[in-house]
């Protein structure tokens, strides 16, 4: 199974609603009489018109709330705004980060239907913060997503770690790791594994 698979088969786990039953047979019926690379143009349209997110960065005490895709397509003014949110507070350097890394935010958040912020314990590193990282810490990876905006660390108030991390691993979106003593989970859009 795919990433793209992957991601119908949970925003179909998703659908509970009237109107998420009536969408959902319209996913499948699309699926089956559209070639695959032409469905993937039209599958956001077909699924949902506004995605959003609410996000807290837990060393600068920077919120944003807002819209990161609307209409079939993200927003751009919003996605600067959350490169800056997930910048590298150590160095102040500031990457793109992956739209995948926030569709998988989204899923999560629909999935457990969260209200509170994601809190951003670590989103984008720099190459010099992750070699920092690598002398302190075990387990820090040489060649961590993090440095590519794939990554991110999360807490999620009112959701214990283990919820958290269950919820991830049911979405199949990537690697999910568990760290219950430091609070968090990290969650990236590389390969499925689990640690």
């Amino acid at each position: 199974m795919n990433l793209f698979e992957k991601k119908i088969k949970s925003v179909l786990d998703l659908m509970v609603s009237r109107r998420g039953l009536l969408t959902g047979g319209i996913v499948t019926i699309a699926t089956s009489l559209i070639p695959r690379k032409a469905f993937s143009a039209v599958k956001d349209v077909l699924l949902e018109t506004e995605r959003s997110l609410f996000l807290y960065n837990v060393y600068t005490g920077e919120k944003l709330k807002a819209d990161y895709w609307s209409n079939g397509q993200y927003i751009s003014d919003v996605l600067t705004e959350v490169n800056h949110l997930f910048r590298d507070h150590l160095t102040e350097a500031i990457e793109t980060i992956d739209t995948n890394l926030l569709d998988l935010l989204y899923s999560l958040k629909e999935k457990l239907k969260i209200n509170e912020p994601f809190n951003i314990v670590s989103g984008y590193r720099s190459p010099q913060t992750n070699a920092k990282l690598r002398k302190w810490r075990r387990g820090v990876a040489k060649n961590s997503l993090h440095m590519y905006g794939k990554a991110v660390d999360i807490r999620v108030p009112g959701y214990s770690t283990k919820a958290v991390r269950l919820a991830a691993i049911e979405l199949q979106g990537g690697g999910v790791g568990y760290y219950p003593r430091s609070g968090f989970v990290h969650l990236d859009v590389g390969e499925i594994r689990y640690w």
